[in-house]
């Protein structure tokens, strides 16, 4: 039984409360979502959740079959795939766009971040936050970090389809994939640092097809 959080101070922070928890997989794919029982756990009435669920199928995490139920969205290849080339676009891009002199504390911070992935090998959650921080660290060498969060609509749909991937893959792989990326940095190999990056952010694919063959249940037909 999942432990009760504190309460959502606003009607926002309730949609971000739902929308992680889907994207962290707390909620699964194709899990039958009950508006009494989300109220209850988050100590709210059922109007607001009623409203974020209503947020939540606009953006595709949420669907709704009369007769039927709500159900969180089983995750959309295609949806996945759109959201891939969107973040690899914009990061290879971003270091593309990087300078020749790489800013030394942005390089230090990515070093730091790296050392403590290393850590991380058993804990999931800290993990992925890491990787996010890495990844938002490589825009910041271009001066486009904030794009980070302009492509977050995107990005959540790979976000759960790289969650899933996570129970395939160790995160010691993805440590040492960033751990190359930053090398090449370094080293002065820009462009082997973008194929490196492309093919890092391009392995969600195989992972998730893993899990497919495991578990097609968790994922929407592409007929």
């Amino acid at each position: 039984m999942r432990q009760p959080r504190p309460r959502p101070a606003s009607r926002t922070a309730l949609h971000a409360e739902l929308r992680q928890r889907v994207i962290a997989l707390e909620l699964a794919p194709g899990e039958v979502l009950s508006e009494n029982q989300l109220a209850a756990d988050l100590g709210v009435s059922r109007t607001p959740i009623r409203e974020c669920l209503i947020m939540l199928r606009q953006e595709g995490f949420v669907e709704v079959v009369p007769q039927v139920g709500t159900f969180v969205s089983r995750v959309d290849p295609r949806r996945v795939a759109d959201a891939q080339f969107i973040r690899e676009a914009v990061e290879t891009s971003g270091l593309q766009q990087a300078g020749d002199d790489l800013d030394a504390q942005v390089i230090a911070g990515l070093a730091d971040n790296v050392a403590r992935q290393r850590g991380t090998e058993s804990d999931i959650a800290a993990f992925v936050a890491l990787d996010e921080e890495f990844h938002r660290g490589l825009l910041a060498l271009s001066g486009h970090e904030s794009a980070w969060e302009a492509i977050a609509s995107e990005r959540a749909h790979l976000d759960r389809a790289r969650r899933l991937g996570l129970a395939e893959v160790t995160p010691a792989a993805y440590i040492a994939e960033h751990a190359a990326i930053l090398d090449a940095l370094v080293g002065g190999e820009r462009e082997r640092a973008i194929e490196l990056l492309r093919g890092h952010v391009r392995a969600v694919f195989a992972d998730i097809e893993q899990v497919r063959a495991r578990m097609p249940e968790l994922f929407a037909p592409t007929d």
